[in-house]
């Protein structure tokens, strides 16, 4: 079964955005994520920062990357939940690591964080209705 057929085959909640919608809102967050991740990397290259505070931008970055091919690839909706809690969480994490270093770079998080709010709620509602 391809993962096309095997998702649309998977109980969802009623608001549910299309995967369109989705496709789009990781068009607009992937360059944020991206420059501010660059941003710090460089920052900490510079020693204008603290190799520690990148520590949570690699894991988000890792972390967001392996999503997909666990959902998709694997199909499994358990490690696919506990990846999106990690994006989620890393997410606060570089937020509250960067703010004293970088404010601008915590507050370009923001839309990020909500969507990954609403993911990680979408995420965990498919994986309790498909157990």
């Amino acid at each position: 079964m391809s993962w096309m057929e095997w998702y649309n085959n998977l109980v969802k909640p009623s608001w549910t955005p299309d995967p369109a919608t989705i496709g789009m809102v990781w068009q607009v967050l992937y360059p944020i994520i991206l420059a501010t991740f660059f941003f710090v990397m460089i920052q900490a290259v510079r020693k204008k920062l603290p190799w520690r505070v990148t520590w949570p931008f690699v894991i988000n970055l890792i972390a967001n990357f392996a999503f997909t091919p666990i959902q998709f690839g694997l199909q499994s909706l358990i490690l696919a939940a506990l990846d999106i809690l990690l994006v989620w969480g890393s997410i606060i994490w570089m937020m509250v690591a960067i703010w004293k270093h970088y404010k601008w770079v915590a507050l370009a998080q923001i839309p990020y964080l909500v969507w990954v709010s609403i993911a990680s709620v979408l995420q965990l509602s498919i994986s309790w209705y498909n157990l």
